[in-house]
């Protein structure tokens, strides 16, 4: 059994809140659903909104007609007689999803007609359509209150249209109050009353149902699933290509003809254009949906793969992360350093790991690209260090200069001072120096101060610190590393303390 998938990004999906394609996007977008994705079927705009969407779907339908695709695109239309057939017809359209009403209180409370004048109104269009040689589907609006409160209208309009030229009937869940108990019955109950007619669902996700009303329906018999990219759509949205393609894929063993590779690529192109981020959990194309963060789990993955399931992420051209921080074990380190063709005896492995928990204590998650400053600063750090920084309290204030406190240990004895300078660094050196004036010790020269982050521009990146010095005609460098910069440079000023300590 295959499913057929219209696609509704550029039509349902313009709809969220704040979005709205160029027409160079709505094309480039296009081309990505039909040529990359493979979708079946792709809805693109309305009828009648405006020149601009006019001009725009003609853009869309040209690029189609060259490459022979103009027979799945599709524009909603309405029940107006003939002029959004003839919007459909001139911006080169083929095909018009008609917007009918689904349910008895549309059509009573917001049309004002009646169940029999709808349908007059309805096959007008119908028969102007076949003049004009364009393909008609219709969208039942509503269908999903009219079944839970008026089925007989919804019957009495299929009962009256099934014989027409009408080629799909899609069924929308229009305010997303279905659920899959009664998403289920309610389609095995039209394919059963109608088994000659091709139907669609249309899921919405203002329950956070959509996905299990689209296993729901398709499980009942239904033949077409409507979908959009990152779950773009009214109110809370529709139902996710991603996650759709997936339970079709390994749930329901459906084919289809996404080309799964492509979906993460195609899904952030989409998520720049539309300005709506993707959420880190996102199913299938989330950022964190394929990173292991708990030590236990990579040591299952060392174990035949115990922590794996179907969705692997090379099906959706993506690759499995192992996170680094407070819940990580020397497993998530391993695999991290196994991609990165580092090795570590086990001492070193035990500091990395050391390292690793206490900086994740300081920030959300530790990266791959930071694990070359941690192994750097922790291969560098000596364990019998004479000189200790007890605490220290930096203080920033608008209009009045940063001052800083300080406390270390020198061969067990504490020692503390105050000092302001012109940054807080500058104002802990200072305090510092005071401490070691006070006790006539020598002091370096500083004479390079240097700030990195690793790759990626993330905001909770760790910093590395490089310092360089001179002391006594000698020329070196220590390195700090931190959330922080200002304890990013500390850390690197108190092992500079300490190899002089050790040069005296």
């Amino acid at each position: 059994m295959n499913i057929e998938l219209l696609d509704t990004t550029l039509r349902d999906g313009e709809q969220t809140s704040g979005v709205s394609f160029a027409a160079t996007e709505k094309l480039h977008i296009a081309r990505l659903l039909i040529e990359d994705l493979k979708v079946d079927r792709l809805e693109v705009a309305s009828a009648k909104v405006s020149d601009g969407e006019f001009e725009t779907v003609r853009r869309v339908t040209q690029w189609a007609t060259n490459r022979n695709y103009i027979h799945k695109i599709e524009v909603l239309g309405f029940v107006d007689g003939d002029k959004s057939l003839k919007w459909v017809k001139d911006a080169g359209g083929q095909v018009m999803n008609l917007l009918c009403k689904g349910s008895l209180k549309h059509c009573t409370e917001q049309l004002r007609k009646t169940p029999e004048q709808h349908l007059t109104d309805i096959k007008a269009v119908l028969k102007n359509a076949e003049t004009m040689n364009i393909s008609i589907n219709i969208y039942l609006e509503d269908w999903s209150n009219g079944m839970l409160n008026s089925p007989d209208y919804v019957f009495f309009l299929i009962d009256n249209l099934k014989d027409t030229n009408i080629k799909r009937f899609m069924l929308p869940d229009t305010l997303g109050i279905l659920n899959p108990i009664n998403t289920a019955k309610f389609c095995r109950e039209m394919q059963e009353k109608y088994p000659g007619l091709h139907f669609d669902f249309h899921a919405h996700n203002d329950y956070d149902l959509a996905i299990g009303n689209v296993f729901a329906a398709v499980y009942a018999g239904i033949q077409g699933i409507h979908v959009t990219i990152n779950g773009l759509g009214e109110r809370a949205g529709n139902a996710p290509l991603a996650s759709v393609i997936s339970i079709l894929h390994d749930q329901l063993k459906i084919k289809t003809n996404i080309i799964e590779n492509n979906l993460n690529r195609v899904s952030r192109i989409v998520e720049s254009y539309s300005g709506i981020r993707i959420p880190n959990n996102q199913p299938v194309i989330g950022d964190s949906v394929f990173t292991q963060c708990a030590g236990i789990h990579a040591d299952g993955d060392n174990k035949n793969n115990l922590y794996y399931n179907d969705l692997l992420p090379e099906r959706f051209g993506r690759a499995r992360e192992y996170a680094l921080g407070k819940t990580s074990g020397k497993s998530n380190i391993k695999k991290n350093l196994e991609a990165m063709g580092i090795e570590l005896d086990e001492d070193a492995m035990k500091k990395v790991t050391e390292r690793i928990i206490e900086l994740g204590d300081k920030k959300e998650i530790v990266t791959q690209d930071d694990l070359p400053y941690i192994i750097s600063d922790v291969l560098h750090t000596e364990n019998t260090d004479r000189i200790k920084i007890v605490n220290y309290s930096l203080s920033l204030t608008h209009g009045l200069r940063p001052t800083a406190t300080v406390r270390i240990k020198i061969d067990g004895t504490e020692y503390e001072q105050t000092a302001p300078g012109d940054g807080q660094y500058h104002a802990f050196s200072k305090a510092l120096w005071k401490i070691y004036t006070q006790l006539g010790k020598p002091k370096p020269i500083l004479t390079d101060y240097n700030v990195s982050i690793p790759m990626g521009g993330r905001t909770d990146a760790l910093v590395q610190t490089t310092i360089a010095w001179n002391f006594n005609g000698k020329n070196f460098k220590t390195r700090g590393l931190d959330v922080d910069q200002t304890g990013a440079a500390i850390k690197a000023t108190v092992k500079m303390l300490n190899m002089i300590e050790n040069l005296s």
